[in-house]
């Protein structure tokens, strides 16, 4: 079982997150988007499970200095042009992928797989 987590070294909840899995000693993959941004193909994966809309995160510091709320874009290539605007941890299993921290759902992944 490996797992894949999209998120930055600063957030609490990525930590949480990698934490949650490494306790339970479950491979993880942990990709920085400050250091790499997610791909189209990895973006449209993600985007398969959940909308876009709810992929960007309108309550955090990149929006808001950006100024993205008075402007009309489209949230596909902002994302890809800059990560950072992403909500993390993104935490992605196969093809079922979380937004968030929600260690109530992962598990159910590691139950599963037993």
């Amino acid at each position: 079982m490996v797992v894949q987590i999209y998120g930055t070294l600063k957030c609490p909840d990525t930590r949480k997150a990698e934490r949650f899995f490494k306790e339970r000693r479950v491979d993880v993959q942990f990709f920085d988007l400050r250091e790499r941004a997610l791909s189209p193909g990895e973006l449209q994966n993600i985007s398969r499970t959940i909308p876009v809309e709810e992929l960007i995160d309108t309550e955090g510091r990149q929006y808001q200095k950006r100024n993205l709320k008075y402007m009309k874009f489209d949230i596909t290539e902002e994302l890809l042009a800059d990560p950072l605007l992403l909500k993390t941890p993104i935490v992605r299993f196969g093809n079922i992928v979380t937004i968030g921290y929600r260690p109530e759902i992962w598990a159910t992944w590691i139950t599963d797989e037993d």
